[in-house]
């Protein structure tokens, strides 16, 4: 049959609308991440005194990790693991204050080379800045233009950074500009990010907005109405609590407006913490350990992801999963491919568990203090966990002699207290030479084995 002009260009119409209607818009992507947030320091997980009401809800709505970790015990290298989806030992990134490798290709740079609109507002702390500068003056803890690791030069396209913790009253780099701003560092942070997703929402242009809160860091000074709840427990718990309150508060105006611009829906939102809790047993859970130890205290923290348009009923998730995963899902997610990719990855992408595909992990997680000598190493294979060369773990930082390996069901044991590495000699021996063969991959990475060109902008 012979067709006409005009009827062969209705029918490609036709395909392109078909195709386009069958071809969900990418989704936009917040990344939120509070500063020293313990595992018990929210309301779901049964914190006695905290109430956070919008972080309950965030818990009811969407996907509730229960075994979610931090690559690191400590901020910036976890900060490193989310921005590439390595380990942060590969880039050298070994504590806080250690910057990360420009070499790196990180989720702003990728999702930046696609089109997307990136931002970053709050704590960076990557840029190997770590020094005591009162958040307070000029130029406080304002990230400069001229910073070779600043946000900018790793992806973003506009920032309004701190290169450590913050608090009240902060000064803040804006594109690199020191600027002051008033009211509490949740509030501020919140404020640049809503502006920036609302441009964003706007020009209907997908967006990354990372969303790194300077609480609950020492020093804990909240605002009077925050303490106000909390006005019969002692001063220091008044702060503590009144900071968590003002990122509850950030958390609920940041999915308040993401609904009021009809984004909520195709935006997938994600919540943890940057290291395990340093405020005492309550903020850890009453997990052993804490901040600075490869304890569950020190690593495990809370986890959450809401993507209505993908993850369609709420549920609780068991599976092991990791700061490590944010990259390599936010990847997947957006149908992004990054170009020259730097390997290798440690993360691996949820989108099977984010549909309900699989229950279980692909690869083990690994930990190492690589500052150690030879360092704490852990290895976390469902439901084992294997400590190498550990230290103590009962306080905060530990002390004492323990056995050189130790072996736990941490899902019967999750406070690490029944050794069962006696009992089980062929499972230690794997788990020992998988943990062994990926440090000797770690010192490859060091050695610049993983870099070819460096990736630009």
């Amino acid at each position: 049959m012979k067709r006409t002009l005009p009827t062969l260009l209705w029918l490609f119409a036709a395909v392109l609308i078909a195709n386009a209607a069958e071809s969900p818009a990418r989704p936009n992507v917040v990344l939120v991440m509070t500063d020293d947030q313990g595992w018990g320091d929210t309301g779901y997980n049964g914190h006695p005194d905290l109430k956070t009401p919008n972080l309950d809800d965030l818990a009811k709505s969407g996907l509730r990790f229960n075994r979610f970790y931090t690559a690191h015990f400590n901020c910036s290298p976890t900060r490193a693991s989310v921005m590439t989806g390595r380990h942060p030992n590969r880039m050298g990134t070994f504590s806080a204050g250690a910057p990360i490798r420009a070499q790196e290709l990180t989720v702003a740079r990728v999702l930046q080379s696609a089109g997307y609109a990136t931002g970053h507002f709050g704590k960076w702390h990557l840029n190997g800045k770590n020094g005591d500068r009162n958040t307070t003056a000029i130029p406080g803890r304002a990230i400069l233009a001229n910073d070779p690791l600043s946000p900018g030069k790793m992806g973003f396209d506009e920032w309004v950074s701190a290169d450590n913790f913050f608090d009240l009253d902060p000064v803040l780099g804006r594109n690199g500009v020191p600027e002051k701003f008033r009211g509490d560092s949740s509030d501020v942070t919140t404020d640049e990010a809503l502006m920036f997703i609302r441009k964003q929402a706007g020009a209907a242009r997908p967006f990354l907005a990372v969303v790194w809160f300077g609480s609950p860091h020492v020093p804990h000074i909240a605002m009077p109405a925050d303490k106000a709840a909390y006005r019969a427990l002692p001063e220091s718990e008044q702060n503590y609590y009144g900071e968590l309150a003002a990122v509850d508060r950030s958390v609920g105006r940041l999915r308040a407006a993401l609904r009021e611009l009809k984004v909520s829906e195709n935006t997938l939102f994600w919540y943890n913490s940057d290291n395990g809790g340093a405020a005492g047993p309550k903020s850890t859970g009453n997990l052993r350990g804490s901040k600075g130890t490869l304890w569950e205290g020190g690593l495990r923290v809370p986890g959450l992801v809401e993507w209505p348009a993908r993850i369609k009923q709420p549920f609780i998730n068991e599976t092991p999963c990791s700061t490590l995963d944010i990259y390599p899902t936010v990847l997947a997610a957006t149908g992004v491919v990054a170009q020259n990719q730097v390997q290798p990855l440690d993360g691996i992408s949820l989108l099977p568990l984010f549909d309900r595909k699989t229950e279980s992990r692909a690869k083990p997680l690994p930990f190492w203090n690589h500052l150690g000598k030879p360092g704490h190493a852990a290895l976390l294979d469902w439901p084992y966990k294997l400590h190498t060369d550990a230290v103590a773990g009962r306080g905060k930082k530990g002390g004492g002699d323990v056995p050189a390996v130790l072996l736990y069901d941490v899902s019967k044991d999750p406070k690490e207290t029944a050794d069962l590495a006696a009992q089980q000699p062929e499972r230690v021996a794997k788990m020992t030479a998988a943990l062994v063969a990926w440090k000797a991959s770690v010192e490859q990475s060091l050695a610049g084995a993983d870099y070819g060109k460096a990736p630009g902008r």
